[in-house]
């Protein structure tokens, strides 16, 4: 019974001591979720190559004024015919795709905003929450109800009346649903009634006014539903429909028109209201292109060309040319357009090859934009030619990847363009379209090398392509296991079936060794010349499901149907031979002896889903974090599970993460700390510090965006997002590091490499930087994050930069009241932020700035000199308060020299500031000196007692002033003038300064010769000027002592 009860009280004892860690752990990330990241931002590195856009249109009556809706990306604006695009919607949407977009042509303050694409594909798709309006042109906006409306196709607005709207909404495409239909609003959104209604799987796919009758409107009635592995477009409700009094009633028109149709679109011709022209899924021949010439009462078809209706599910919009009844565009690939209403056409020019959208200004239809896979573009010549995508920052992206390159590449395969990588910063002043470049693979893309040595890339595609692509000759080859083709068969024809992003990745510890997933893994050991089948079918293997994609009447079978697939492979960082792998009909497969044997570890009761992502812990051998998705069963809840042993037991980790329209896609953990998390999910990302008990969202300046996944390199978050590209968080420290929230800390940086390039704009708002086309650096140098326990407000917070115990760089939060500057002048001093919470600095790598003559204009740069790599230190103050923390500077292993080249650089900078500083300070004392003789001048030019004096003055000033010219050069006033002028002694070292301050140390022989030459030349004029000083000076001084000049002279006139 004693051992018993000890045994007891020593159960409750871990029980109890559990429970408290437990609590203590949620404790402290309440108090991480209080704290606030203040200047701590994310930066989008790239590319700016443009994604999908289903949605766009113009401004009747301002032709420069165009919005693109992008899915995934927000709202963008530009006022410029498509030079320039900024997002207008970043703060107020809650969701980031959009499928459609009008502005009122009675007031163009009113835009309206339909979410959720209609192109829905079953792959990179999102869906939306119903209306978004401004009032005020894109600046803010506000939501309007529809929220469960999923996708919406279009919107129309009244032509006279702006508070009555028409929305057709295409509604849920995995299941069934009521919120589908035409509604209208006669109150400007504030109440919305379904005027067209079918059922739970019909959803209205387009919709069109007369805008020369607007009670008069056509729809088309789409019956659709999407399996997981199936496109079902059409069924016996879908059809045409038409209203001539607002909607308050409608026929279904079926003169001339096929019996079974699957999904339309319709637009009616405001140049003649009589024209009508549908684009309709039929099957065979009796899909095409149809015409009516009286109003929708009867049809005939005018075209049957495939190419009009190729792909319906995805396509079909049709639009009707504002001015010329007989021209009318069909969106498909290509985008085309007939000039004899309807029975031919050509293909247009467009940027992207996959169009969905077309908008032509009613006032002059050579104005138009177009909305495609690739982002929108403006075409001022009916099509002819067209405004760039290569300035819109809105790729998606499946996946992402880096290397161990410095600066490190991040790869991933873009949606509708192709497989790149990046580098995350450049020697420049940000990442340019020459810093990407292509590589293996394609849209959809998995990537893998060898982190060490990353010469070889592999990549994927859809239906299991697989290449390798060789850095050297920038070339790709193919070596897919079994090269059949796939496109057009059904999955139950094929030998192995992939995943649309079927995975590839490579051992953590082995070189040349390689697998990829289909649904069996395959195992390379020879860059893919051979492969070897290491497993069984590690998926349901369910042969009801693996049929044709697309039905009735249209094939689908590019392979983002194909199911059953394996969708997430990874290889513990501990046990090269242990392999986990995850399917797309959400099953978990374990392999501890590199694929002798399988177990099944899935989660008990665990529903069908898409096993996104595995993440195995760096720090615990058998510790995983599994995230599955099932939006594709309607359901918007997260789905995170941890193993501490192997899969033997799960724990579901989502409390604190919000659900529809959310759910978590992928989940990382950090490899500095254990029980760090990140997860990203539909619209944004979360963190957890207690293991996955509590989450909390940390979206920063992060956009309202999926994020398909991330990755940690280099101690930096990098995310994918699926719409604004890729976009990466400098330095988690901020999250890893364990704050006493009473006391002042700054942070132990991470080592930083001495590369010079870096982020000159970020105290910008980050959505003015959207209008750039070039990806953001990192803060130059050194990133400094410190905490703050409280707001600072009068007292003076200081930062000071030391090698060993000398100060060589200061920072303080007070602004210099004082400081000038002018054109060629010097820069204002950065300052410290104040608020509570952790603040983000950096430390640029540079010495003191020199001072200036001011008003002078110097063809060079007041920055200090760069430091050599090595040991520094930064301590922060703050009244009685201190803390001080190691800084390391890393040399770029791009740069090959001798060690002591960086010291060698250092003494001549050195030697060049002391000499800019001695000018620049005895320049300033010199004027200083001669503000006071010109105000004796002054004072005494009415007494002629003093001529002597005043003539002396003057000699002097004259001599000073031929001094100062040999110094400095007063009549530069902008960058032209360094040739009009000659360039004095302080500009000569100031060049010399930036021909010696650069990333590569070595410095070379003349520059010695120079700084020789140009010191000998300041130590004449320092003699010179001693001189003047010694001899003119002292004898003003003694000469002005010996008149005894009265401190007030009363004029003698």
């Amino acid at each position: 019974m004693k051992k018993l009860l000890i045994i007891t009280m020593g159960f409750l004892f871990v029980f109890m001591s559990a429970n408290s860690q437990k609590r203590n752990k949620i404790k402290e990330n309440e108090k991480t979720k209080e704290l606030s990241y203040n200047n701590i931002k994310w930066r989008n590195i790239g590319p700016f190559r443009g994604g999908r856009s289903v949605a766009s249109t113009g401004v009747a009556d301002h032709p420069n004024i165009f919005y693109m809706g992008t899915t995934g990306g927000g709202i963008w604006k530009t006022e410029d015919y498509g030079s320039n695009w900024k997002n207008i919607s970043d703060g107020f949407l809650n969701t980031g795709t959009v499928g459609s977009i009008s502005v009122s042509e009675s007031d163009p303050n009113i835009v309206v905003v339909g979410m959720g694409e209609h192109a829905a594909r079953g792959v990179m798709t999102s869906m939306g929450d119903g209306i978004y309006i401004s009032l005020d042109a894109g600046k803010t906006w506000e939501n309007k109800g529809l929220k469960k409306s999923r996708h919406i196709s279009d919107v129309i607005i009244h032509p006279k009346d702006p508070n009555i709207m028409y929305v057709s909404v295409q509604g849920a495409q995995y299941g069934k649903s009521k919120d589908r239909g035409v509604y209208k609003t006669i109150d400007g959104g504030k109440s919305w009634k379904n005027i067209l209604f079918i059922n739970d799987l019909t959803g209205a796919s387009s919709l069109s006014m007369d805008m020369n009758n607007p009670r008069v409107l056509y729809a088309s009635m789409w019956d659709h539903q999407r399996k997981s592995w199936q496109m079902i477009s059409g069924g016996p409700n879908s059809g045409l429909y038409k209203s001539t009094n607002g909607g308050e009633s409608w026929i279904k028109m079926s003169r001339g028109l096929p019996g079974k149709i699957g999904k339309s679109g319709i637009s009616v011709s405001r140049a003649n209201s009589n024209v009508v022209y549908a684009n309709i899924e039929a099957e065979g021949e009796k899909g095409g292109v149809y015409r009516s010439d009286n109003a929708g009462g009867n049809w005939i078809q005018v075209n049957k060309d495939r190419i009009t209706i190729a792909r319906s599910w995805y396509y079909m919009e049709v639009f009707a040319d504002p001015l010329n009844e007989n021209i009318v565009y069909v969106m498909n690939a290509p985008a085309l357009k007939s000039i004899d209403k309807g029975k031919t056409f050509k293909n247009m020019n467009t940027p992207h090859g996959d169009n969905h959208h077309l908008w032509v200004n009613p006032n002059n239809n050579q104005i138009m934009i177009n909305s495609n896979d690739g982002g929108a573009n403006v075409s001022l010549n009916g099509g002819r030619s067209w405004s760039t995508q290569q300035n819109q920052p809105t790729a998606q992206f499946y996946r992402v990847i880096a290397d161990n390159q410095v600066p490190y590449h991040v790869y991933g395969g873009q949606q509708d363009n192709s497989a790149i990588g990046i580098k995350s910063r450049t020697n420049n002043g940000g990442i340019d379209w020459k810093d990407w470049y292509s590589v293996a693979g394609c849209e959809s893309a998995f990537l893998a090398f060898e982190s060490k040595n990353p010469q070889l890339i592999f990549g994927g595609c859809y239906q299991g392509i697989i290449e390798r692509w060789d850095r050297a000759s920038s070339i790709s080859k193919s070596i897919k296991e079994y090269p059949e083709l796939s496109l057009g068969n059904a999955p139950d024809t094929f030998k192995y079936r992939y995943n649309w992003n079927a995975p590839i990745i490579s051992s953590p510890n082995k070189e040349n060794i390689f697998y990829h997933a289909g649904n069996v893994v395959f195992k390379t050991t020879d860059s893919g010349k051979s492969w070897e089948v290491i497993s069984p079918d590690l998926t349901r293997n369910d042969k009801s499901k693996q049929v044709a994609g697309g039905v009735p009447f249209t094939n689908e079978a590019a392979g983002g149907e194909n199911y059953n697939t394996i969708s997430s492979l990874s290889i513990s960082p501990h046990n090269e031979k242990e392999i986990w792998s995850g399917s797309d009909d959400g099953l978990i497969y374990l392999t501890k002896n590199e694929g002798k044997t399988w177990e099944n570890i899935t989660p008990k009761n665990l529903p069908e889903g898409i096993i996104n992502s595995i993440e195995l812990s760096s720090h615990v051998p058998g510790k995983a974090y599994i995230v599955m998705m099932r939006y594709k069963f309607m359901d918007f809840e997260s789905y995170i599970y941890k193993t501490s042993d192997y899969g033997v037991s799960w724990q579901k980790i989502t409390n604190g993460i919000s659900s529809d329209p959310n759910f978590t896609r992928v989940v990382r953990s950090d490899k500095k700390i254990r029980g760090l998390l990140y997860a990203g999910t539909e619209n944004g990302l979360y963190l957890s510090k207690n293991d996955g008990e509590k989450w909390f969202q940390v979206q920063l300046n992060l956009p309202i965006v999926p994020i398909n996944d991330l990755y940690i390199q280099d101690n930096d978050l990098i995310a994918a997002t699926a719409g604004r590209s890729f976009w990466i968080l400098d330095d988690l420290a901020t999250f890893q590091q364990k704050i006493d929230f009473g006391k002042l800390k700054i942070l132990k940086p991470k080592p930083s490499y001495r590369i010079l390039g870096g982020n000159s704009r970020r105290s910008q708002d980050s959505a003015s930087l959207a209008i750039s086309t070039i990806g953001e650096n990192p803060l130059k140098g050194v990133i400094l994050d410190y905490y703050l326990p409280q707001i600072i407000d009068s007292s003076d917070l200081k930062l000071d930069i030391l090698k060993g115990e000398k100060i060589i760089r200061s920072y303080t939060s007070k602004k210099n009241k004082k400081f000038k500057s002018w054109p060629g002048g010097p820069p204002n001093q950065p300052v410290l932020k104040t608020k509570k919470g952790f603040n983000r600095f950096n430390w640029d790598l540079r010495r003191e700035n020199l001072p200036a003559v001011e008003n002078i204009f110097v063809y060079g740069d007041y920055k200090g000199g760069v430091v050599p790599p090595g040991k520094y230190s930064a301590r922060i103050t703050y009244n009685n308060m201190i803390d001080e923390t190691e800084i390391v500077v890393l040399a770029d292993p791009n740069i090959n020299t001798e060690k002591e080249n960086y010291y060698n650089q250092e003494r001549v900078l050195i030697s060049i500031e002391k000499s800019i500083n001695s000018i620049h300070n005895s320049v300033n004392k010199m004027r200083k000196v001669q503000n006071q003789l010109d105000q004796y001048s002054k004072s005494l030019d009415s007494n002629d007692n003093y001529n002597v004096l005043k003539n002396l003055g003057n000699e002097i000033s004259e001599k000073l002033d031929l001094w100062e010219r040999k110094l400095i050069q007063p009549n530069q006033k902008t960058f032209q003038d360094v040739i009009n002028f000659n360039n004095q002694l302080n500009a000569q070292f100031m060049h010399l300064k930036s021909y010696v301050d650069g990333a590569d140390p070595e410095v070379t022989e003349g520059v010695y010769k120079r700084l020789e030459d140009l010191n000998n030349i300041w130590n004449e004029l320092e003699i010179n000027l001693n001189q003047i000083i010694n001899s003119d000076v002292k004898k003003f001084n003694k000469l002005y002592k010996s008149m005894d000049i009265p401190s007030l002279i009363i004029p003698s006139n």
